[in-house]
């Protein structure tokens, strides 16, 4: 691992395997950890260098930079690392980061996958933005099992829900992680997410957008957008599968994944 100190936070990144090297950025208030248990094995045995990082802010309170703001601050870290050129495959407000590497700094990624993208905001987003805020600004923190569950309903498919005996895992895995502080929500950045549609046109590069069936935090239309804004994307759905597709479908995102990026520059 190496920390890389950039105006107004660190980066833990861990570096592994060797190859062509491949940069995984999760969602807001996800560790990088996260892409551990199935998409960093899956790479490596692929035969690429895979790079994943925590970010922590420096001084003041922990807030969700806006997605431009972060790519910023990767691009400062992949300065530090020498690392020209790569891959970039992220999540939910991961993926708007990797949009944004993509529009700063053409010919930087060279290929990318944006799993449960948005382009734009809508009403969805909105609220649940706002009841976030409302939310922190009470300072009212939701019991631990209570907590667990709310993340269960926003984040995992029907399909899952029928079986019991994984919903339980994913239950106690959430309530676990509650108590033990260790799944922070970062409050969201007031202010409208910006449109970023029309800017995507400007993009070359190979996309693959990734959409997750019963995702009620980005729904599948909004990534359809994307997709469609993108001169060379193409759009693909992972069946039964919520916000959290890439960890309750990961073979078959695993899958998606690969076969994009062996055959992206």
């Amino acid at each position: 691992m190496r920390t890389v100190r950039v105006a107004g936070a660190e980066f833990d990144v861990r570096d592994e395997g060797e190859g062509d090297p491949v940069l995984l950025v999760a969602g807001g208030g996800a560790s990088g950890r996260v892409w551990d248990l199935h998409q960093v094995p899956a790479l490596r045995a692929a035969g690429f260098r895979v790079l994943t990082f925590d970010r922590r802010p420096l001084g003041n309170p922990p807030t969700a930079p806006d997605p431009h703001a972060a790519a910023v601050e990767l691009l400062d870290v992949l300065a530090e690392l020498d690392l020209p050129r790569c891959r970039a495959v992220g999540v939910s407000s991961g993926a708007e980061v990797v949009q944004e590497l993509l529009l700063a700094r053409p010919g930087l990624v060279t290929g990318a996958v944006l799993m449960a993208a948005r382009g734009r905001g809508d009403l969805s987003g909105r609220a649940m933005a706002d009841a976030e805020r409302e939310l922190a600004a009470a300072g009212t923190r939701l019991p631990p099992r209570y907590a667990a569950w709310q993340r269960a309903v926003l984040n995992l498919s029907p399909a899952t829900w029928r079986r019991e005996d994984e919903l339980l895992d994913w239950l106690d895995l959430f309530e676990a992680a509650e108590r033990a502080g260790t799944a922070p929500v970062p409050v969201p950045a007031d202010g409208e997410p910006a449109d970023r549609l029309a800017a995507l046109g400007r993009v070359a590069v190979p996309v693959l957008v990734l959409g997750f069936e019963h995702d009620l935090i980005v729904p599948p239309w909004l990534c359809r957008e994307v997709a469609a804004a993108l001169p060379a994307a193409r759009y693909a759905e992972i069946a039964d599968c919520g916000h959290y597709g890439y960890l309750e479908r990961p073979a078959e995102v695993n899958g998606a994944l690969l076969d994009f990026l062996t055959g992206a520059p």
